[in-house]
């Protein structure tokens, strides 16, 4: 942020103070990010049953927010500097300095997101994709300051500020579009189809259909709640190994998550799709294979209703 706005004294140029007042929205949101990542990291608590990872996407949103802010303040301010040019100078040397900061933003963005998407933290994702735009905003940067030095235009200064700031102001909405879809708990479909894959690679016989399928996402830890369809001859314990053997699969294959599995006894119509061998109960022979998709097994309803 430093080096920014030594190159915005340097240059007086408005597209470098696009880039110095991004700068000062990392800092507030890093900070804030930091705060968030700590408190997701605690654990539940009697207030918080689900523990306290939503913030994440709070803090996702003041991010979002505070790149907004300053995309529209950058635009006011280089439409005011096409009617009122001011003199630029010193282009290069601000070029230089501006391209080494995206350089090593662009480093540290790559890490984090690769770290966000490990952990996973979405906070920690969100603000390498934040850092991420900074490289591309700071290398159209460098390219604009050179073009503005050889051909002597002034107004490209403004001009090309405008549409990088329409390009933070993008990035902002995206920030903040995917931070209230957490809040506001917006199925993760991404997330649903991971595990119903890993559900039908792996389908055990005594599965015999699941629906009213639900994923909620608390900062890193998923949550699923879904209504499983066992045999009905089968006693407690055998109905709980099967739903932990549901839990160990997911938790294994796909993320950390806590699943709340209601079961469901079979009636006589699922036996035309039922694969279990030798069923004593049997009312007809299987006659179809159903694989389980997200049209399927979101709906509340067993797959011959």
């Amino acid at each position: 942020m430093m080096a920014k706005f030594g190159a915005y004294f340097l240059t007086a140029s408005n597209f470098v103070l696009t880039d110095a007042a991004e700068s000062i929205v990392n800092v507030l949101a890093s900070s804030f990010a930091f705060f968030s990542i700590y408190l997701a990291s605690q654990p539940r608590d009697a207030n918080h049953p689900y523990g306290h990872g939503k913030v994440e996407y709070f803090s996702v949103f003041i991010e979002g927010a505070l790149i907004g802010i300053a995309a529209i303040t950058i635009i006011i301010k280089a439409v005011y500097g096409l009617f009122y040019p001011n003199n630029i100078h010193s282009l290069l040397t601000g070029a230089a300095i501006i391209g080494i900061t995206g350089l090593i933003n662009g480093v540290l963005g790559y890490y984090m997101i690769s770290k966000g998407k490990s952990i996973p933290s979405m906070t920690i994702e969100a603000d390498g994709r934040h850092l991420l735009t900074d490289m591309f905003t700071s290398g159209a940067l460098v390219v604009g300051l050179s073009l503005i030095h050889f051909t002597k235009i002034l107004w490209l200064d403004s001009a090309l500020s405008i549409i990088v700031a329409l390009y933070i102001l993008y990035s902002s909405y995206k920030l903040v579009r995917r931070s209230v879809s957490g809040l506001m708990d917006e199925a993760d479909f991404d997330m649903v189809t991971k595990v119903i894959a890993v559900l039908n690679a792996k389908r055990r016989d005594p599965w015999i259909d699941i629906h009213n399928f639900r994923a909620q996402k608390y900062g890193n830890d998923l949550h699923i709640d879904c209504h499983l369809t066992l045999p009905n001859y089968l006693d407690l314990i055998q109905v709980h190994d099967e739903v932990k053997k549901v839990d160990e699969l997911i938790n294994k294959n796909v993320t950390k998550t806590e699943l709340f599995i209601h079961t469901d006894p079979c009636v006589p119509k699922c036996c035309r799709y039922c694969r279990m061998p030798d069923c004593p109960i049997r009312s007809e022979a299987k006659t179809e294979d159903i694989t389980w998709t997200l049209d399927n097994v979101i709906r509340n309803k067993k797959h011959f209703e």
